[in-house]
């Protein structure tokens, strides 16, 4: 019987590999074999130099060629195969961006978005590079507060992918899911829908250099936050609540969130809107419509800056109602609150750079 190439392939088909349900052949472990006049070479290729079956498997394809062909010299050797590797995937943190701020509620209703929209106008106003997404993704408020519902991202091709180009209004780069939907349209989305709309507008957008990217998040603790701190590093958080007990309690929610073992974003500071009310008529009385000073409280006792205390008057609803959240630079007091608390948010971020490692971006590990 002639030994060959075909019958040595053919004989080696019936060995199986132990851990698989395939034999060594179909599974592509033999990468050679030569046959020589009196020698004859198989070379075995595994997936990993660790395989627990690799001395067996070897033992096992020379014995049977030995049978086959006794009078002939048999030499098996062992590689391992080449891994690929892995694909590189688009950097997540987008390049340019020197902080990106969270601003977050315990609660809806405590007027988050305005807080968000007023601070990157008032950051814009003092020179500074700003962009803000909204990633309030189940009731964007920004184009409205803004003026630009109607507004539509261009996009540009850049290192071969897709890239949204932010809308600018006050000076800043404006992105939102709102662009993207009909303005009187209910998004009724999942998690992983919401979370992958999310992640497009932080990571798929020409945001060029920004000293500020400002994040205007959902109320509550929800996916959207999980997403957010997986997909970029935070540098902080900024939790609005109004003085009222329920949204204290719940403002306290957030700040442990943040604070959580594994996500471990710095909290920047608190945020009270809604501190009084002042009449238009009256701009030197203060009436304490939701408490006094809850948050105050709350910031002593966590050991967190309160970094202002906004006012209810009427002229910010109306701002914001006609798409012209600019009252931050108005000469009010109220403009005045706004103001010193982009000074007060810019020098908790400067302190908590010098003082603190720069955050990582939160990987979850599947038990």
């Amino acid at each position: 019987m002639k030994i060959t190439v075909e019958l040595i392939r053919e004989k080696l088909s019936a060995l199986q590999h132990p851990a698989k349900e395939a034999d060594i052949v179909s599974l592509g472990m033999v990468q050679r074999v030569s046959v020589k006049e009196n020698r004859i070479e198989v070379m075995l290729a595994f997936e990993k130099a660790t395989d627990p079956f690799m001395g067996s498997i070897e033992k096992a394809v020379k014995n049977l060629i030995s049978e086959l062909a006794p009078e002939t010299q048999v030499v098996v050797g062992s590689s391992v195969l080449k891994q690929p590797a892995p694909k590189k995937e688009p950097e997540s943190q987008p390049a340019g961006i020197k902080n990106i701020i969270a601003v977050a509620s315990g609660k809806g209703g405590v007027g988050k978005s305005t807080i968000a929209a007023n601070l990157a106008v008032a950051l814009a106003a003092d020179g500074y590079t700003v962009g803000l997404v909204d990633a309030d993704i189940f009731g964007p408020s920004i184009p409205k507060m803004f003026g630009i519902e109607n507004a539509h991202p261009d996009t540009i091709e850049k290192d071969g992918r897709q890239m949204m180009v932010p809308v600018e209004k006050f000076g800043i780069k404006l992105l939102s899911v709102g662009f993207f939907v009909e303005p009187d349209s209910a998004l009724v989305w999942r998690g992983p829908m919401a979370s992958g709309a999310l992640k497009q507008l932080i990571t798929e957008a020409e945001w060029g250099n920004l000293d500020y990217l400002i994040v205007d998040t959902p109320p509550g603790t929800s996916d959207i936050h999980l997403t957010l701190v997986q997909t970029v590093a935070v540098t902080g958080a900024l939790i609005v609540s109004t003085p009222q007990q329920v949204a204290l309690a719940d403002a306290r929610k957030g700040i442990n969130m943040f604070r959580s073992k594994g996500i471990d974003v710095p909290v920047l500071g608190l945020v009270e809107n809604m501190s009084w009310f002042t009449p238009a008529e009256l701009p030197e009385n203060k009436y304490f419509i939701f408490g006094k000073e809850g948050c105050k409280k709350l910031s002593d006792e966590l050991g967190i800056p309160l970094l202002g205390q906004i006012p209810l008057v009427q002229s910010v609803c109306e701002s914001g109602d006609n798409g012209r959240p600019d009252i931050a630079l108005s000469h009010s007091q109220l403009g005045e609150a706004f103001r010193n608390l982009a000074a007060e948010t810019v020098k908790q971020i400067e302190m908590r750079n010098v003082n603190i490692a720069p955050t990582k971006i939160v990987e979850i590990k599947h038990q």
